[in-house]
């Protein structure tokens, strides 16, 4: 069985968080071996879990759930000890002045690092990643685009040598629907939604795929749109209010759900949950993804 490596991104603010914990436990609940990966400096679930820690190397969260958080440089860090064999050299190498500078201002270096232990599982390049699905709590919807646009701009920077190689068999990896899968999360608004479709479009362009849609926090209201519009007769009052909002929102909520589907083939939809305890939020997620 091919690994899956499942990309979760959005315009901040979306939740794609949520949604990126949502999808890693339903593809947990279906027997597979995930690891749910934070990308940068800050772990987000430390606090929405109220975890110890959460660091580079996998922690079991729930049964056939884990969770890490990695970096460019712990990657690269990673990548060298299991080139170099000794870890003392590689410590010496990485903890060098010189060295940390290079990594933080190389362009596209610490992208390239992080997507190339990403990938390394599907590739079979570099130490080994035993799981069945990564999910990736990738970055917000401009950094995303500098991650995936990094190995495509090394490849035609370096055009001969394993690093030349190398970025371009992550492409390979990227491009591959049967092992990467893209889900870009938005909100029923304007700006998020234009954003997901800008994205939509790179991606589209750039790795030929289809990305899928989450429609999250969408507004479910189990009242008939003639309850509604006979409250609204009552102007005056807050229920009268009350109810000319909810039209308006679920007007324009419908107006944005119209959009979304002239661009993308696969859209799901996430009601808002009116939820505060973090594991049963991710559970009422879980039940609305397809």
């Amino acid at each position: 069985m091919k690994q899956e490596i499942h990309f979760v991104t959005g315009k901040g603010g979306v939740g794609k968080s949520v949604v990126a914990a949502a999808l890693a436990l339903k593809l947990s609940r279906q027997g597979k071996k995930v690891l749910l990966v934070e990308l940068g400096d800050q772990s987000f679930f430390k606090d929405f879990f109220e975890l110890p820690e959460v660091g580079f190397k996998p922690q079991e969260i729930k049964s056939n759930l884990s969770l890490a958080l990695w970096t460019g440089e712990s990657a690269l860090r990673e990548y060298a000890q299991y080139l170099i064999k000794v870890e003392s050299l590689a410590k010496l190498f990485f903890d060098n002045a010189v060295m940390k500078a290079f990594i933080n201002i190389a362009p596209g270096l610490p992208e390239l690092a992080m997507l190339g232990k990403i990938t390394s599982g599907p590739r079979k390049y570099g130490p080994p990643v035993n799981f069945d699905c990564l999910v990736i709590d990738a970055f917000a919807t401009g950094h995303f685009k500098a991650l995936i646009e990094a190995p495509r701009g090394m490849a035609q920077a370096v055009q001969i040598g394993p690093m030349g190689e190398q970025s371009r068999s992550i492409v390979r990896v990227l491009k591959d629907s049967e092992i990467s899968r893209y889900h870009i999360v938005s909100l029923p608004e304007e700006l998020p939604l234009k954003e997901s479709m800008e994205l939509a479009d790179i991606l589209n362009k750039e790795l030929e795929v289809e990305p899928q849609l989450v429609m999250n926090k969408v507004l479910e209201v189990n009242v008939p749109r003639e309850s509604l519009q006979k409250a609204e007769s009552a102007t005056t009052s807050d229920l009268g209010l009350f109810a000319q909002y909810l039209e308006q929102q679920l007007d324009r909520q419908a107006q944005m759900m119209d959009q979304a589907k002239t661009r993308f083939k696969n859209v799901a939809k996430i009601p808002l949950f009116f939820e505060t305890e973090p594991w049963k939020l991710v559970e009422k997620a879980v039940e609305k993804l397809p």
